[in-house]
């Protein structure tokens, strides 16, 4: 389940457009979205 969160239109439309090209539902690709920059925001820590 997704939080109510305000995003701008066009970082909805890319996670829209992300979960298109991979064919994906919209809560896999928030899911897989959120995931990647999780991990990359724990890899900056990191370095």
């Amino acid at each position: 389940m997704r939080p109510n969160i305000d995003i701008s239109h066009t970082l909805g439309g890319r996670v829209k457009d992300y979960a298109e090209a991979n064919d994906l539902d919209l809560s896999e690709a928030y899911a897989e979205v959120l995931e990647a920059g999780l991990e990359a925001l724990e890899t900056q820590e990191q370095q």
